[in-house]
């Protein structure tokens, strides 16, 4: 469920949104509800793949398929305490 919510912009600010909006093919509405959620990092929409690249090294003996599984936990828990810090 959403909650209306009331804003007030400037009108030039307005008419560029309202524009921005129409060139997206979306609602001006839709146009600020993703704005807010892009700012606030909306995520249920938010993937980074770059999580499972670099995952490990490569060492002698190294079994990427039989280690994956604690790669991609470490590449996780690195990218977890790297936003944690910001």
């Amino acid at each position: 469920m959403m909650s209306r919510t009331q804003v007030s912009l400037e009108p030039e600010l307005q008419r560029r949104a309202r524009r921005r909006a129409t060139e997206l093919g979306i609602s001006f509405a839709q146009y600020v509800r993703r704005l807010v959620a892009h700012d606030l990092g909306d995520r249920r929409k938010q993937g980074n793949v770059t999580v499972v690249f670099n995952l490990g090294t490569s060492r002698p003996g190294s079994d990427v398929a039989r280690e994956k599984d604690a790669m991609v936990g470490e590449a996780v828990m690195a990218e977890r305490r790297r936003r944690l810090r910001r």
